[in-house]
C-alpha cells in the first residue's frame, strides 16, 4: 500500500518523505503569525507590534494545546493505521475530532473572558495593553478552526498523508497575507485587521481540509464504527496531556517570564517579539522531526518492527544535526537583517539590539532542541510518557527560574541564556530513559 512507507522503506528517506511536507506545512503556519508582525510593525508602528508580541505566547499556547491533542490522537491512529485496524482507526477519529471541538470552545469562552486579565497580570506596558486585547479577543473567536485545523492535520499526517495539509496551508497563508495588506495598510484596521485576516484565512483552510479528510477516509472500509469511544478517548489523552505540556514547553516560559521582558519596556519588547517570531521558524523542522519520528514509532510498533524504531532514531539526529548547521550560520550572519524586516529601519535602539542579541546567542543552539525533541518524539510514539514529562516540566522550570531570578540582576540577556540549558536537561533525562529500553516493552492502547 502507497501509505505504509513508515514500515516498509529505509528509515532515513521514510522520515525525510514523511517530515519534508510537514516542516513546509509547519512554516507556513509560522508564516501567519510572522505576516501579521512585519505588516503591523511596519504599516502602524513598533507599538503595534509589540501588542502582537505580547499576545504571542499566549496564543501560541492554545496553538500547542490544538498541536499536542492532534499529534496524541495521531499516535494512536498511526498504531491502528500500522495494523491494518480501520475500524477501531475510524472510531479513534471521530473521537478526537468530537472531542477537540468541544475542548475548543471552551477554551475559547475561558479565553475571552479573561484575557484582559491575563493581560495585566504579564505587566503588559500601559501603552499597548489595548491593542493587545483587541488581537487577543479575535484571536479566540477562532480558536475553533484552529483547533479543527490542527487536528484534521494530525489525523492526515497519521496515514502518512502529510503533503495534503500543506496544500491547504500554503493557500490559506497566501490569502494571509493579502488580507492582512488589505484590512491593515488599506482600511487601517490596525492589529484587528491582522487577527481577522488570521482568522478567515484559518478558518476557510480547516473547513475544507476537513471536507478533504471525509472524503479519504471513505476508501477504507469498516463496519460499526462508533462516534465516541471512551476507551480510544483515554488512550488518546495519557498520550495527548504530555505531548500538549512538550508543546507548550516553550511557549509556557515565554508567557511566563514575559513579565520580567515587558519590564524593560515596550522597545525591548519589540525586539524581543521579533525574535520569538524567528525562533518559532527555527524550532519547525525540529518539532516536524521529532512528530514524524512519534509516527514513524507508532507505526513500526503497531506492524511489530521494533528494530526500525532504533534505525529511525539515529536517522532523525542526523537530520536534526543538519539543520542546526544552517540555522546557525543563517543567523550569525543575517541576524541584523531579519530584525529589520519585522521593525523597519527606523526600530529603536533597545529593540534592534534585543533582537540581534537573542538571535545570535540562540543560533548555535537550536541542535539541541532538535536532540530532544527527536527522542522526546521515539517516548511518545512508544507511550512511553512518565519520564517525557517530567524531562520537560524540567525543562520548563530552568527557564522561568533562570529569567525570574537572574534577568532583573544581570539583565534581559539571563531570559536566553536559560533556554539552552533547558532543552540540554530536557534531552538528557529523556535520553537516558530512551536507554533503559523501557519503550519496548508498552502497549499503546487498551483493547476496545
Amino acid at each position: 500500500m502507497e501509505n505504509d512507507y513508515l514500515i516498509t522503506r529505509k528509515p532515513i528517506k521514510a522520515l525525510i518523505s514523511f517530515s519534508l511536507p510537514m516542516i513546509i506545512g509547519n512554516l507556513f503556519q509560522q508564516f501567519y503569525t510572522m505576516a501579521d508582525s512585519a505588516i503591523v510593525g511596519r504599516f502602524v508602528g513598533e507599538q503595534a507590534l509589540a501588542a502582537v508580541g505580547a499576545s504571542y505566547a499566549l496564543t501560541n499556547i492554545f496553538i500547542c494545546i490544538a498541536i499536542g491533542g492532534g499529534i496524541g490522537s495521531s499516535v494512536i491512529i498511526s498504531k491502528y493505521f500500522g495494523g491494518k485496524d480501520y475500524q477501531n482507526m475510524k472510531t479513534a477519529i471521530n473521537t478526537a475530532m468530537l472531542s477537540f471541538l468541544l475542548i475548543s470552545i471552551l477554551l475559547a469562552g475561558i479565553g475571552l473572558f479573561f484575557s484582559k486579565r491575563i493581560m495585566i497580570l504579564l505587566n503588559t506596558p500601559n501603552d499597548i495593553l489595548d491593542m493587545a486585547v483587541v488581537y487577543l479577543n479575535i484571536y479566540f473567536l477562532g480558536l475553533p478552526f484552529l483547533f479543527m485545523y490542527n487536528v484534521v492535520s494530525s489525523m492526515f499526517n497519521a496515514c502518512g498523508k502529510s503533503k495534503i495539509p500543506l496544500y491547504f496551508l500554503i493557500f490559506s497563508s497566501i490569502l494571509n497575507v493579502f488580507l492582512d495588506l488589505f484590512m491593515v495598510s488599506t482600511l487601517q484596521m490596525g492589529v484587528a485587521g491582522a487577527a481577522w485576516a488570521t482568522l478567515i484565512s484559518q478558518g476557510i483552510a480547516a473547513v475544507f481540509s476537513f471536507i478533504v479528510l471525509l472524503k479519504y477516509l471513505r476508501q477504507f472500509s469498516s463496519k460499526n464504527n462508533k462516534a465516541f469511544s471512551k476507551v480510544e478517548f483515554t488512550s488518546m489523552v495519557k498520550i495527548a496531556i504530555p505531548s500538549i505540556l512538550q508543546q507548550s514547553i516553550v511557549s509556557i516560559g515565554m508567557m511566563l517570564v514575559q513579565s520580567v521582558i515587558n519590564r524593560f519596556g515596550s522597545g525591548a519588547l519589540a525586539g524581543f517579539s521579533a525574535a520569538m517570531r524567528i525562533e518559532s521558524i527555527c524550532v519547525v523542522p525540529m518539532a516536524a522531526i521529532g512528530n514524524a519520528v512519534s509516527s514513524f514509532t507508532a507505526q513500526n510498533i503497531g506492524a511489530g518492527q521494533k528494530e526500525r524504531v532504533v534505525e529511525g532514531f539515529h536517522a532523525a539526529n542526523k537530520m536534526v544535526i543538519f539543520c542546526g548547521v544552517i540555522l546557525c550560520l543563517t543567523l550569525e550572519f543575517f541576524n541584523l537583517w531579519i530584525i529589520e524586516f519585522f521593525l523597519g529601519t527606523n526600530g529603536t535602539e533597545a529593540a534592534l539590539s534585543t533582537g540581534r542579541d537573542y538571535l545570535s546567542f540562540m543560533g548555535w543552539f537550536y541542535f539541541m532542541i532538535g536532540f530532544k525533541m527527536v527522542v522526546d518524539g521515539l517516548l511518545r510514539g512508544a507511550g512511553d510518557m512518565k519520564m517525557f514529562t517530567i524531562a520537560n516540566l524540567v525543562n520548563l522550570f530552568i527557564r522561568v527560574a533562570v529569567s525570574i531570578l537572574l534577568a532583573p540582576h544581570f539583565g534581559i540577556s539571563m531570559v536566553w541564556v536559560s533556554v539552552p540549558i533547558g532543552w540540554s536537561m530536557n534531552w538528557l533525562i529523556s535520553f537516558c530513559q530512551y536507554r533503559t529500553g523501557h519503550w519496548k516493552t508498552l502497549t499503546l492502547t487498551a483493547k476496545t
